[in-house]
C-alpha cells in the first residue's frame, strides 16, 4: 500500500477512536504514524492510569478496539486494513517484553542446538518473536490452533 493510503487509513481510524473517546469521555492524544508497511495509531493517555480499561486483561480490550479501527479504516478505504493499534504504551511495552523472552530462546536453541516451544501467543506478540529469531539469523514457525497457538524456535537450516 501507498504512503497516502496508509496515512489515509491512520486518519480514519483516529476519528473513529476519538468518537470512541468521547463517548467513553476518557481523554487521550491521538498519535499516527506509518511504520514499513502498516499504519500505526497511538492513545497516549493524559492521566497515568485513564486508559487502562481500554486495554483488558492481556490486551483483549485492545484488540478488539484494533479490529474496530481495521474495520472502520477498510470500509472508507476498500483495502485490506492492517492498521496497529497501541493505548497507553501497552503494545510499546510488551514488544520489549517479547522480545527479550526471543533473546532467551534464541541464546537456548543457539547452546543446545535444539528446538523449543514458547507458550501461546496472539499474532502480534508471535509476530514481535518471528522477527527477533529472524534477526537473529535462526528459524522458527507458528504451530497450534488459536487461541492455543505458539511459536517455536529452531536452529537455523
Amino acid at each position: 500500500m501507498s504512503e497516502k493510503i496508509l496515512e489515509t487509513e491512520g486518519d480514519i481510524a483516529a476519528d473513529y477512536l476519538e468518537g470512541l473517546l468521547d463517548i467513553a469521555d476518557l481523554d487521550g492524544d491521538i498519535d499516527i504514524d506509518v511504520e514499513g508497511s502498516r499504519a500505526q495509531v497511538s492513545i497516549v493517555e493524559a492521566n497515568p492510569g485513564d486508559l487502562k480499561s481500554l486495554v483488558g486483561k492481556d490486551g483483549k480490550v485492545l484488540e478488539s478496539l484494533q479490529e474496530l479501527a481495521r474495520l472502520a479504516a477498510t470500509r472508507e478505504t476498500g483495502e485490506r486494513s492492517r492498521l496497529m493499534l497501541d493505548v497507553a504504551g501497552f503494545r510499546a511495552e510488551r514488544k520489549t517484553t517479547l522480545t527479550a523472552l526471543a533473546n532467551e530462546a534464541i541464546e537456548r536453541v543457539t547452546a543446545s542446538g535444539e528446538s523449543i516451544s514458547l507458550d501461546p501467543m496472539n499474532a502480534f506478540e508471535r509476530k514481535v518473536v518471528h522477527d527477533a529469531v529472524a534477526a537473529a539469523g535462526l528459524a522458527s514457525s507458528s504451530d497450534g490452533e488459536e487461541p492455543k497457538r505458539y511459536v517455536v524456535v529452531s536452529p537455523a537450516s
